[in-house]
Order: C-alpha cells, then sequence, then structure tokens
C-alpha cells in the first residue's frame, strides 16, 4: 500500500517532466448538472492523457540495470504513449503491445514517441499475455499499468493538485480501468480532506472494479466508446485499496458516455475521449448523487479519433432534436418540394440534406419519397417544423 509521502515523492520525481495541467470550474456544467463542477484537464498532457504521471514515476525509479534492458508495456493507447514518451525521455528501449483494435490515432501516437509498436490480441488480457511472453523473451522490466505502487503514487499526483488548487471540494469523480488512478487519487484526496466522497466511474460493458466490490461473477465485453477503460482484470493492489477505503464505483450507461463527450465539446470547450468523459457521464447518470455538491472531475484522457468525435457528435444533435431526420410519403406533382422547403423554412428551419426518390421507393408511381434532414435550434423548435408539416404530409422521423 502507498500514502500520502508517496504520492508527494512522485509529485516532486515527475516535476518537470509532466505537466501540472489546471484544473478550471465551468460555469456551463454547474448549470447543465446541478453541481459546482470543477475540471481537472488531464487531455491537456503531452500525449492526451493522465497516463503520464504513472509512466513518469515508474521509469525515473528504473536501476541503470534496468535501464539497459529496456522496458515492455501493454496498453489499449494512453499508457502505451506514456511509457514510450518517458522512456524516450530517459533514453530507454521500449516496446508496446496494443490490442488489435486500437484507435489508429493512439496507435500512430505511441510510435512516434519512438517505442517499437507490435499490435496483438482481441483483448487487453490477450495483449498483456503476449507483453509478459515478450518480456520474459526479451529481458524487458514490464511497466504494469495499474498494478505497481510507483504508477499509483504517480497517478495520485492528480488529486493532490486538483486539492491544491481547489481544497474545498467535497466530492471526487474518477474513471476506473485497472483502478489505478482511482486507487492513487482516493489515497491523496483522503489525507488531505478526510471526508471528501471519492467515486469511482466504469461503462456498463465493462465494469469489473464493480462488480468485484459486490462480490458478483466477472462479466465483461462489447462495444464500448470508453475503449481506454475496458479491462477485464483490475488490479489486485489497486482493489485491495479501494476496499480499503470502502469506495463506491458507479456504472453508467453507453448514453451517458457520448452525452458526455458531447456535453464536455459544447458546454466545456473541451476535447475528451470516451474514457476521459466517465466522470461527466456520471453525473449525468446520477444527477441525485451529486447536486447541489462542490465536485472534482478528471478529464483523463482526450485522444479521441475525429472520426468517432464527429460520430458522437451528429448522434447527440439527432436525440437532442436539434437534427432531424424526416421521412414523408408525397404527391409527384409541381411544387410540392418547393411547399416543404417553404413550411420548414417559414419556422427557420434550415435544410442540410434532401433525398427524392421518385421511380423506386414509393408505392404508388403517383407518389414519391422524400427524406429531408433538418437543422433546428432545440427540441421544441423541431416539434414546431414537423407540426408545419404535419398539416399538409404525413411525417415520420427517423
Amino acid at each position: 500500500m502507498i500514502g500520502l509521502a508517496d504520492v508527494e515523492q512522485a509529485a516532486r520525481r515527475i516535476a518537470g517532466r509532466v505537466l501540472r495541467t489546471p484544473a478550471v470550474r465551468s460555469d456551463a456544467l454547474s448549470r447543465a448538472l446541478g453541481a459546482d463542477v470543477v475540471l481537472k484537464l488531464e487531455n491537456l498532457q503531452a500525449t492526451g492523457a493522465f497516463k503520464e504521471r504513472g509512466a513518469a514515476n515508474r521509469l525515473a525509479l528504473l536501476s541503470p540495470a534496468e535501464r539497459s534492458a529496456g522496458v515492455i508495456a501493454m496498453s489499449a493507447g494512453n499508457h502505451a504513449q506514456a511509457v514510450a514518451r518517458h522512456a524516450q525521455l530517459h533514453g530507454v528501449d521500449a516496446v508496446i503491445v496494443m490490442p488489435k483494435y486500437t484507435p489508429a490515432t493512439k496507435v500512430t501516437r505511441t510510435a512516434s514517441w519512438g517505442a517499437r509498436v507490435v499490435l496483438h490480441g482481441e483483448t487487453l488480457a490477450e495483449a498483456a499475455a503476449h507483453a509478459a511472453f515478450l518480456a520474459e523473451s526479451e529481458g524487458r522490466v514490464f511497466i504494469h499499468p495499474y498494478d505497481d505502487p510507483a504508477v499509483i503514487a504517480g497517478q495520485g499526483t492528480l488529486a493532490l493538485e486538483l486539492l491544491q488548487d481547489f481544497p474545498d471540494l467535497d466530492t471526487l469523480v474518477v474513471p476506473v480501468g485497472g483502478g489505478g488512478l482511482l486507487a492513487g487519487c482516493a489515497t491523496a484526496a483522503r489525507a488531505m480532506r478526510p471526508g471528501i466522497t471519492v467515486f469511482g466511474v466504469e461503462v456498463e460493458a465493462y465494469a469489473p472494479m464493480a462488480q468485484h466490490l459486490c462480490g458478483m461473477p466477472i462479466a465483461v465485453g462489447g462495444a464500448t466508446i470508453a475503449e481506454g477503460i475496458a479491462v477485464r482484470d483490475v488490479g489486485d493492489m489497486p482493489l485491495a485499496m479501494i476496499r480499503d477505503f470502502g469506495l463506491e464505483v458507479l456504472v453508467v450507461p453507453e448514453l451517458a458516455i457520448e452525452e458526455a463527450i458531447g456535453l464536455l465539446a459544447e458546454g466545456a470547450k473541451l476535447v475528451a475521449e470516451g474514457a476521459g468523459a466517465a466522470g461527466i457521464a456520471a453525473l449525468l447518470a446520477f444527477p441525485e448523487r451529486f447536486r447541489g455538491r462542490r465536485v472534482g472531475v478528471a478529464v483523463c484522457g482526450g485522444n479521441i479519433d475525429a472520426r468517432i468525435l464527429s460520430n458522437v457528435l451528429v448522434r447527440n444533435l439527432l436525440r437532442d432534436g436539434r437534427l432531424l431526420r424526416l421521412h414523408m410519403q408525397i404527391p409527384d406533382r409541381p411544387g410540392v418540394l418547393a411547399d416543404i422547403a417553404g413550411r420548414i423554412g417559414g419556422c427557420n428551419g434550415n435544410i442540410i440534406e434532401v433525398s427524392h426518390q421518385r421511380l423506386f421507393a414509393a408505392a404508388s408511381v403517383q407518389a414519391a419519397e422524400l427524406e429531408v434532414m433538418v437543422e433546428a435550434r432545440d427540441k421544441d423548435h423541431a416539434d414546431t417544423i414537423v407540426a408545419a408539416l404535419e398539416e399538409a404530409y404525413v411525417v415520420r422521423r427517423i
């Protein structure tokens, strides 16, 4: 186990190598979520995530013989980039094993720090097994992403800085993968502010920490945008520490992660990956747990593919009613399209896209099918547009 002294020593050790990220109060998120929300912006780290803290601390503690042997790590991306970067800074050779599904952005950035990237396995567990094999066969030092006291102490510097900047926080929300960040942050937070409430957050498809704490069988798997916390096996040390602290881990639905990414982008003007937005997803999914509280949230990473971010934002617009996909069966006669465009424009709606099929899709040769994508201000505005169209046509929202 580690204590506050270990976290403070880690902070001194990594100073100058890891950014002391800003913590900022977000007025937009506070109003939207009903809590006083302070964001710790780990997405501003050089590698775009908090993992630099633990990696920097662990590599700083390598012996001369270990430096010569080189290091190896397993990760879906952020730990990989962190180990690669700090190995390069220390002049240490690094190999990183990543699952085959890892987003291209993270693979490219990891390689850009000079590490040799090996893509192996469909899951983190398979990648970890291969990394362990390579560590033994090549004599490298394995840098574990979360089950290592030096890594945990390094991650705890996030909460150390956050509470130094905002000592009056009464709640801390931390995303959970293997548990190293939560264990480290809880160590610092409980020592600095004994009455603080600390929550972990997992996504429904991958909630092994919550399952362990509840004594449930471990059942994980499925697609998730929060691939940074999509783990099967939590760390033994973090699990023991989290149990000892009596922490609760909240489990959020996939939809809440997507909504949180959108809220951070539009409300706080911040780019967050799925795992990085998990803390805000907890406030969206469990508003009663946070209403009126002063909450520190770790935005722990911002490494998200531009295509995925774009898709998430469009999906949020559709769900919010600000983007409408409307399908209509219309009579095939002159002036109908102009009438429809006039009704939409008369309500100040903005037509984004039109698909008009006359020959094959309609049920009758005297009819046509029309699909229109319309931009609206909000749900009420969208309802006004649909109502104007329904005065003359049968409208179906898609």
